[in-house]
């Protein structure tokens, strides 16, 4: 046989097993509440094709062959121990298995490291929670996107309703429009549905109510079946505990989530960092900014193992909708210059903000921001000085290891490729992603380079705190 023909041969048998791996993801899914994921990845919905790009993605990650003669045997053994709800990532479980219990028998491995749920069929211990988006531009939309892949078996975040202002005659189609189709993130993965009649949009059997409101107090959200919901407001129009205290006149509110950084003594949240902060008694809480979510599970890192004495933070940022398409008036500074055709520096609160999540760093952090012409996905440069010297290698080691085997995995991502450029990083869930390669660090001076999809990545962040808020996160295998 031609090594043409046995490599061809070898991606043929790679595909039969990630054919047969599909069905049994989707079982698990459905029937026990169980999402699986390779490196933080989710496995549900996914074609062929992307089952093995992730398992190609994993060796990135990890510098170790993730292959389908592990994962599939991995998914095979966990279908026949009957699962209660769970979250499972293949990926660290093979890890585990071959570093703690190579030669034991998979599935007697699998009872003791999923035991709090093995036998429980589908069992979910969560309670449900209503959540009402309250705006729906570029973060409402993803946020969407997001709970409805995470809607599973009904328990945990429900989205029940978007609120919104009536933008002209035809709005309900143009918003599922907006829903089903984006520029940057690509079309929505599955069906969407609009009825006039009862101002609905239907989202992969998800069913949405539209309401039209001008004022956040005013909105009946019992008269559509809402209790006790969880208001995300991503409008950004109030940043304060007054402004946005005004959701929680409205019936059926109970909490809300601001997704911009709050003012005053509102407790600014990035998750992984700070969350166990929030209490039963916090009624708002803000999950601080795109860019301040980014940068300070990096930070925290550093300063952990090598202290940070100071440093400043510039921001490489893509266009947001605040800035103008071409010349025109503006509030702000520069800001009026066109977006599409400038670089536009302009001032970020995010290094200053970190301080509110990590007071660790207080007085420490300087930072500034320039707006480019990208859609989306932007690049943190944390220029550090530090206490305790160190190597570039030393870093990037470090780095790739809290990557994969710490509580911060599902903020810090690491890549070494020569080759990726920021249309790479779209999409990604994790809120920073460090740049081996382009790492600077000469004794007590470091400079790491962080990518992150302001749009994408930031709206995962929200997500866990909504989870957060909730108490509804799933108990999580193999524990970091």
């Amino acid at each position: 046989m031609s090594q043409n023909s046995e490599s061809f041969e070898q991606w043929m048998s790679r595909e039969a097993k990630a054919e047969a791996m599909i069905p049994i993801v989707g079982r698990l899914y459905r029937d026990n509440n169980v999402v699986t994921s390779i490196h933080g990845r989710s496995l549900i919905n996914k074609s062929t094709m992307q089952i093995l790009k992730a398992h190609r993605f994993a060796r990135r990650i990890s510098q170790r062959e993730l292959t389908l003669e592990d994962t599939l045997p991995l998914v095979e053994a966990i279908d026949r121990l009957e699962l209660g709800a769970a979250a499972v990532d293949l990926a660290l479980l093979n890890e585990k298995y071959h570093d703690t219990a190579a030669g034991r028998p998979l599935e007697e491995f699998l009872r003791e490291e999923l035991a709090p749920v093995v036998g429980r069929q589908g069992a979910d211990d969560r309670t449900s929670q209503d959540v009402v988006l309250y705006g729906f531009g570029r973060i409402g939309r993803l946020l969407a996107r997001i709970l409805v892949e995470k809607h599973g078996g009904g328990q945990g975040l429900r989205l029940r309703a978007i609120v919104v202002r009536k933008g002209s005659d035809n709005d309900l189609a143009k918003r599922a429009s907006l829903l089903r189709r984006d520029s940057v993130h690509g079309p929505f993965e599955g069906t969407i549905q609009v009825d006039e009649e009862s101002q609905t949009i239907t989202v992969n059997g998800i069913r949405i109510q539209v309401i039209y409101s001008d004022s956040p107090s005013t909105v009946d959200y019992t008269a559509y079946g809402i209790e006790n919901a969880l208001v995300v407001d991503n409008t950004g129009r109030w940043r304060d505990a007054e402004g946005l205290s005004q959701h929680l006149q409205s019936k059926g509110a109970a909490r809300v989530l601001l997704t911009a950084p709050g003012k005053g003594d509102l407790k600014n949240i990035v998750h992984g960092i700070n969350h166990g902060v929030i209490s039963d008694e916090d009624m708002i809480v803000s999950a601080a900014s795109c860019t301040t979510n980014a940068i300070t599970p990096v930070l925290k890192a550093i300063n952990d193992k090598f202290g940070v004495l100071h440093g400043h933070v510039e921001t490489v940022h893509s266009f947001t909708n605040d800035q103008n398409l071409i010349d025109n008036f503006h509030k702000g500074d520069r800001r009026g210059r066109s977006a599409a055709l400038n670089m536009v520096i302009t001032e970020t609160g995010a290094a200053k903000a970190v301080a509110k999540a990590l007071p660790e760093l207080a007085g420490k952090l300087t930072g500034n921001a320039i707006r480019v012409p990208t859609p989306d996905v932007s690049m943190a440069i944390l220029n550090l000085n530090l206490e305790n010297g160190t190597t570039k290698d030393e870093v990037n080691e470090y780095l790739r290891e809290l990557s994969l085997h710490s509580g911060l995995r599902k903020q810090i991502d690491f890549i070494d490729s020569p080759e990726v450029v920021s249309t790479d990083f779209v999409g990604s869930r994790r809120t920073g992603i460090v740049d081996g390669l382009a790492t600077i660090a000469n004794d007590k001076n470091l400079v790491l380079y962080v990518w992150y999809d302001n749009e994408f990545g930031y709206s995962c962040q929200v997500v866990r705190v909504m989870e957060e808020m909730a108490g509804v996160n799933p108990p999580a295998f193999p524990a970091a």
